[in-house]
């Protein structure tokens, strides 16, 4: 991170009519040009033709208008004062402080002040803003570097493939979409919203496999999920104590609320199981219709997803884009790490997920998709890609479809 040196106060900006304060402030430090003017139109003219001024000490008794008007009107929303300290002086019978603070206003005298204990500040407030500008630069430029952005022999398979096989598997799609439509009333495609790399969201393109009220119908399955509970079946709760309004663990920290108590341990826990039950799948799933089993055995539903290749949205080997109500619960490190790789078609979990006897739980497949980010990232990260595509062919037509 490149470290910026604190830059001393060289020009300030006074707006007020008080004649002395304007004095002992020219004479308070002989380094310091201070620019005078009495209105706070005045000034604003001024600062639209100057970029140099380092710090603005404004009265709050102006002509016209008050200092807290002029800052609320002029200086709080122009991009380019925002970063400027703004001092407000007002008169002893004047409370303005509170207002001024909420306003955002950087510091707030009564008057009688001492000129130069306002420029000490001054000097501090532009170091200040100056140190809060860089961290956020440092922040922005960090988050940029951590981006995924597709390699271009990465990016060129994916259009090349997606595009041949939308071409070839275009007669399949075809039988597919008359079959579902007799089905079935109501559309034989299905678009939902998806979070994938980076947290894009994007219109996300299927082959309807399900009845059209498939999705109002969730609430009545989740009993079925089969990801509930598989990650707490091996907690030990022998600590726990029970008290008459919380839940505390022995040695434990207690949080407060203005109504009610609960223990650290118990809260957290609590958001670990919100996690686990982020992912949704059910066997034997009863929204599917006849026609939409055999295009999910045959991963036919998927092809439209080709579409989303060609349109950059995913890739075609990457973690697999969420819906918003499963991404919306995975907000801890470890589960936002699955993020910062390209969204796929097919991608690692798929494929160690077909065939297995047993169901993967949340915690293999969250370090599955986090394994397959550190792929993404390796150089030799096509050929493990090649490596998970020809592995999902000669898995596709196996027994369980992920």
């Amino acid at each position: 991170m490149e470290i910026v040196a604190p830059k001393a106060v060289k020009k300030v900006m006074f707006i007020g009519e008080d004649i002395e304060f304007n004095t002992t402030l020219n004479q308070a430090d002989n380094n310091i040009i201070i620019s005078s003017y009495k209105t706070g139109y005045d000034a604003s003219l001024a600062l639209e033709n100057c970029d140099e001024i380092d710090a603005i000490i404004c009265e709050q008794n102006l002509a016209g208008q008050s200092g807290l008007n002029f800052y609320s009107s002029f200086i709080k929303n122009n991009k380019n004062t925002t970063s400027i300290p703004f001092i407000l002086i007002c008169d002893q019978t004047y409370k303005v402080g509170a207002q001024a603070m909420a306003e955002g206003i950087d510091d707030c005298y009564t008057k009688p002040v001492d000129a130069g204990r306002v420029l000490e500040r001054a000097n501090f407030l532009r170091e200040l803003k100056l140190k809060k500008t860089q961290n956020q630069k440092d922040t922005d430029t960090e988050k940029s570097a951590t981006q995924y952005k597709p390699r271009f022999f990465k990016r060129t398979f994916d259009i090349v493939f997606s595009g041949l096989a939308l071409i070839l598997a275009a007669p399949l799609i075809l039988i597919a979409v008359i079959a579902i439509r007799l089905e079935s009333k109501g559309k034989v495609y299905y678009i939902s919203k998806r979070v994938g790399s980076g947290y894009k969201v994007f219109d996300f393109y299927k082959l309807r496999s399900m009845y059209p009220d498939a999705d109002k119908r969730l609430k009545e399955f989740l009993h079925l999920n089969q990801y509930t509970g598989t990650d707490n079946d091996e907690n030990d709760n022998s600590d726990v104590t029970i008290t008459s309004n919380s839940v505390t663990f022995a040695n434990d920290v207690v949080l407060y609320s203005d109504d009610d108590s609960i223990s650290e341990a118990v809260y957290n826990q609590s958001k670990l199981e919100e996690s686990a039950s982020a992912f949704i799948k059910f066997d034997n799933d009863p929204r599917i219709t006849k026609v939409g089993k055999i295009i999910r055995k045959l991963s036919i539903d998927e092809l439209p997803q080709l579409i989303n290749v060609l349109k950059g949205d995913m890739s075609i080997v990457g973690n697999r884009p969420l819906p918003l109500y499963e991404a919306e619960l995975l907000t801890t490190d470890e589960w936002t790490q699955r993020f910062n790789g390209p969204a796929g078609i097919t991608g690692l979990w798929q494929v160690e997920a077909r065939g297995r006897t047993s169901k993967m739980s949340p915690q293999e497949r969250k370090e599955l998709d986090n394994k397959y980010v550190e792929y993404a990232a390796h150089k030799y990260a096509f050929w493990k890609d090649m490596w998970i595509i020809i592995r999902t062919f000669r898995a596709v037509f196996q027994k369980e479809n992920v």
